[in-house]
């Protein structure tokens, strides 16, 4: 058996994400994207290490609850906004 990660360029593991994607769209976040989950996954989720197994990946993947892409969507907005100068925000307050 191969000592290999698994990660989300595998072929099954992003038949999984597309499956867990919609479950999450049905079940409040409408506006979730396949990035949005790929940046969780790989930026939280497996950041320190990549699981071993495809069922590992899978069942990793299919217990990501809504509240957790939330908290990291939000974290990851507030670094990304504080990183930005007040004129790229013209478009959102007017000017």
């Amino acid at each position: 058996m191969s000592s290999e990660k698994i990660g989300i360029e595998n072929t099954l593991i992003q038949l999984t994400m597309v499956l867990k994607l919609q479950q999450l769209k049905r079940g409040g976040l409408p506006s979730l994207t396949y990035d949005n989950l790929e940046d969780y996954i790989s930026g939280k989720l497996w950041l320190k290490q990549a699981p071993d197994s495809l069922h590992t990946a899978a069942d990793e993947i299919l217990s990501i609850e809504p509240e957790e892409i939330i908290r990291f969507l939000s974290r990851q907005a507030i670094v990304e906004g504080s990183a930005k100068k007040l004129e790229d925000f013209s478009d959102i307050i007017g000017g």
